[in-house]
């Protein structure tokens, strides 16, 4: 498993707030402690909420807010894919503007665990990669509202899947969505980043018992 797929998965299972102990992860993933004790403080500095310390476990928080402000899923994406477009940016001043800004909005996140985090908008290793999939956002969010199924293909495995589109979310500088994958015929939750193609398909979808976003999150308590 490559590194960065290896600290999505701790991203994912650190996400439902119960403590994990370091020999616990590295167990189920095949490395040592010390290699998951280096994903910990790589995951911090990327920005992940993470929380605990060697020897005692470690969760995360799920809540995103700018204090004084409670941001929707939709206005913090919207900030996240403009600063990161600007900073960007030929321009230098407004280049310079963007970072300046994310600084600012770093230092009022609720993300805090001792160690400086990445900029906003312009995460570090392993996620630097992840403005790429903002391309294929606006076609799955209208796709989750249409209830209209979709043709996507992720790298790496070159596949193609047939599927339900349900909800997109953001975790640790990480745009991800949850569909039922009919070619599966499974929930799977992916980075939007690793979506090197998506297409909307005629055929829409209704709610059925066990496919559904509320079948998931059941699944995941």
């Amino acid at each position: 498993m490559k590194r960065s797929d290896r600290l999505f998965v701790l991203m994912q299972r650190l996400k439902d707030g119960k403590l994990h102990t370091a020999e616990a992860m590295a167990q189920d993933l095949g490395v040592s402690v010390r290699t998951i004790y280096r994903d910990m403080d790589t995951l911090a500095s990327s920005g992940v909420p993470v929380e605990g310390a060697r020897g005692a476990g470690y969760t995360a928080q799920a809540m995103i807010t700018l204090p004084p402000l409670n941001l929707t899923q939709t206005e913090l994406e919207a900030l996240h894919v403009g600063l990161a477009a600007v900073g960007a940016a030929e321009t230098d001043e407004l280049a310079a503007a963007a970072r300046a800004l994310a600084e600012k909005i770093d230092a009022v996140l609720p993300e805090d665990v001792g160690t400086p985090v990445a900029t906003f908008g312009f995460a570090t290793y392993p996620f630097a990669e992840a403005a790429q999939g903002f391309r294929h956002m606006p076609a799955f969010r209208k796709a989750i509202r249409a209830r209209q199924k979709l043709r996507v293909k992720l790298d790496p495995e070159d596949r193609t899947h047939i599927v339900r589109p349900l909800h997109l979310d953001y975790w640790g500088r990480v745009w991800t969505c949850v569909v039922w994958d009919e070619t599966d015929d499974t929930f799977a939750t992916f980075r939007m980043d690793r979506v090197t193609d998506l297409t909307p398909l005629p055929g829409l979808f209704v709610d059925e018992a066990g496919k559904r976003l509320k079948d998931f999150h059941a699944l995941q308590s």
